[in-house]
């Protein structure tokens, strides 16, 4: 598909158009004057509607209906007596000229209708050829960051301006740009942070934030935004039509469905990973807890023999019996680490939370968590009904680099609630605790 097409070189074709169609009813009025002096006017007026037939079939309507006036008025004033005047005398003269205005409006209207659904025809061809041409591109494309420079290079190089494509809550920063080395001012994040937060546009030329330089478009996935799809022009101008919306449109579904396949790529391989590290530390607990059962035993009934007996000191005998069960306790509190008591689902305000297996259902039904989503809840559910602090799962979850961002835990909150309570506004899973963290309800 040709890239977007300006305003200025659309008005600079339009005034081409009507000069050409003149043209083509001058060369017709030549064509007439030879005819006339040796078969007479009447096969005159004929002329002029391929001329009109010509002019709207090529240009369009605009241009038809001027050539067919243009033709009226040059057949009146050439070919009419008195001719070289605008004046008609004879009423069959007046007949003629209205039939040949007539005539022409109603052909270049029908030719200009047929370009019209030629146009369409084409249109709709051209923007499917690119959204397949896009999609074939995507598809050998694997990352995210991959996947992002193969859409902005598309989006640069269809609308012919820079294009950038960001996410992250609650800072947006880019995943790619084409031409590289643009950046975001304060008031284009604020911008992008709209649009990844209401899944609407902003920025530029939109009804939110005017200051921005850049407009910011959804790429959505169902009724999550995945991203956010910045476009701008160097001369301050909109980077996409009013008409071409519908195709940008399209090609953002596009890369949603790429960004989503390598989102659910990750997590199943993410899940692969986890599922491995699991049966490796289950295999360990069970291997310690079957090495060390039977020297503990034999530790523990050698110091009730001892005692029995009374033949060592009872104080140290009672030492050695006590630090025997200790370790035997915790060797079993070890053991009980393992995925196995994790294969029981947590069940709490209709959801099911199966923690081994990886899988959250509401009233029966899966529901799809990112992975920090995912990671968030299972840290509260292997402990429900006890409230987590902001820093302990900011740790857990993000690392302890992280202990600091608040933010990011009440946007993973904000979306958990979004998608496993019945009324997001008022929560009855995950409860806050002001200024001190997050418990998952059990009742």
């Amino acid at each position: 598909m040709q890239p977007v097409s300006r305003p200025e070189s659309s008005l600079l074709r339009g005034v081409e158009h009507l000069v050409l169609a003149l043209a083509m009813v001058a060369v017709a009025t030549a064509a007439g004057m030879v005819i006339a002096p040796r078969w007479g006017v009447g096969p005159v007026d004929m002329i002029y509607l391929p001329a009109v037939l010509a002019a709207a079939a090529l240009w369009g309507l605009v241009p038809g209906v001027i050539a067919a006036i243009a033709a009226a008025i040059a057949y009146n004033f050439f070919f009419t007596a008195p001719v070289h005047t605008l004046r008609i005398d004879r009423v069959a003269d007046i007949v003629t000229v209205v039939v040949l205005l007539v005539v022409a409006l109603v052909t270049s209207q029908l030719a200009a209708g047929i370009r019209r659904q030629a146009q369409v025809a084409a249109g709709h061809a051209a923007r499917n050829a690119t959204i397949a041409g896009l999609a074939g591109h995507l598809l050998s494309s694997s990352s995210e960051a991959e996947i992002a420079t193969v859409a902005c290079a598309e989006l640069h190089s269809l609308f012919r301006c820079n294009a950038m494509l960001v996410r992250g809550l609650p800072r947006p920063e880019p995943i790619a740009a084409v031409p590289e080395g643009n950046r975001l001012t304060p008031s284009d994040i604020a911008a992008a942070a709209l649009t990844l937060e209401t899944g609407e546009p902003a920025g530029r030329g939109t009804s939110r934030s005017q200051p921005a330089e850049w407009v910011f478009y959804p790429v959505r996935s169902n009724e999550e935004t995945l991203a956010a799809a910045a476009l701008a022009r160097d001369d301050g101008a909109a980077p996409v039509l009013d008409e071409q919306l519908p195709l940008l449109t399209n090609l953002l579904d596009q890369v949603a469905l790429a960004l989503e396949r390598a989102r659910l790529e990750r997590e199943a391989r993410e899940f692969t990973t986890t599922r491995s590290r699991d049966r490796i530390r289950s295999a360990l607990l069970a291997s310690i807890g079957n090495d060390l059962e039977p020297p503990l035993a034999a530790m523990a009934e050698a110091a009730r023999e001892q005692r029995r007996t009374g033949r060592s000191d009872r104080e140290f005998v009672a030492t050695i019996e006590s630090e025997a069960k200790k370790l035997r306790r915790y060797v079993g509190n070890l053991t009980d680490l393992g995925p196995a008591d994790e294969q029981r689902p947590v069940e709490a305000s209709g959801v099911s939370i199966d923690l081994f297996n990886r899988l959250v259902r509401r009233d029966g039904e899966d529901v799809h968590l990112t992975p920090k989503e995912f990671a968030v809840l299972a840290e509260l559910a292997r402990q429900p009904g006890r409230v987590l602090g902001h820093a302990h799962l900011l740790k857990a979850v993000w690392g302890p680099a992280q202990e600091g961002q608040t933010e990011y835990l009440r946007v993973a909150v904000r979306s958990l609630r979004q998608k496993l309570e019945h009324d997001p506004a008022h929560p009855r899973l995950i409860l806050n605790e002001p200024a001190v963290g997050y418990r998952l309800a059990t009742s």
